[in-house]
């Protein structure tokens, strides 16, 4: 997979996506990040890529020319067909669905903006979505952009060493993904969950799908809808509330469901 990175700052990104899991597919040659700087493109001594906004305002928006010819550089560098994102915090919120259809190309143009933005012309003209990774502002998108390339190259085949990890991962299947444990099995923090240790790998998956349940009720309600759950879901939730129930000493599941929550 290529994935060519439009910005002020295009090593940042290449740099970010040299260490881990990332770095070790670009090794690897599973995926390649290319940077494209649009100041390279400017014109004039002082290689200028932006200016002031029309109707007056603070800060400066970026100009559509040397974005333009960034992107159509970056666009003539692989005639693999490539769609074009530019990070946004307008955009629609990057999701693991969303980042399993990107992870499907062979192909992405992340576009970078700054200061306040990119001429609106633009972005109606070259970019094909624009993606948030959250309801916050950021300076610029490089941040928005290595989160991308890390979220959709670990869902690449062959990138991570056991592709269970990403079926395993959270907001997979749309739920919160279950506690994990690792060695000593006893510690003054606490001990294993004894069904872990236990061998029976039907009982293992259960107590790991009531736990992802479980969680999901109490730390994001607004991501399960109960009335679509199965009937051994609906189980398992009841059984996570019960046993939540017992440990903390209250009565009935009402008790223990977290405040503003719907589920």
């Amino acid at each position: 997979m290529r994935i060519d990175i439009v910005s002020l700052f295009p090593d940042f990104v290449a740099q970010c996506a040299a260490f881990g899991v990332v770095g070790r597919a670009v090794e690897r040659g599973l995926l390649s990040v290319h940077g494209w700087n649009p100041r390279d493109y400017a014109e004039g001594n002082y290689r200028r890529v932006d200016d002031r906004p029309f109707g007056g305002g603070p800060g400066m928006v970026m100009l559509i020319d040397p974005l333009r010819a960034s992107l159509r550089a970056a666009r003539e560098a692989d005639p693999t067909p490539v769609k074009v994102i530019y990070m946004s915090p307008q955009g629609a919120p990057l999701t693991q669905a969303k980042v399993r259809e990107l992870a499907g190309r062979e192909r992405l143009i992340v576009l970078c903006g700054r200061y306040e933005g990119i001429d609106e012309r633009l972005i109606c003209a070259e970019v094909d979505e624009e993606i948030s990774i959250g309801d916050y502002v950021l300076s610029g998108g490089e941040l928005a952009a290595a989160v991308v390339v890390d979220a959709v190259a670990r869902l690449r085949e062959g990138v991570l060493g056991d592709a269970e990890s990403a079926v395993q991962d959270s907001f997979e299947d749309g739920l919160l993904d279950c506690p994990h444990y690792t060695r000593p099995v006893e510690h003054e923090l606490g001990a294993v969950p004894e069904v872990l240790m236990s061998g029976n790998h039907a009982e293992i998956a259960k107590w790991r799908r009531m736990q992802s349940l479980g969680r999901t009720w109490q730390r994001r309600p607004d991501l399960l809808d109960e009335a679509a759950l199965s009937k051994s879901d609906r189980k398992l939730l009841e059984a996570y509330r019960a046993q939540l129930n017992a440990e903390t000493g209250t009565r009935g599941p009402e008790a223990s469901r977290p405040a503003g929550s719907e589920a």
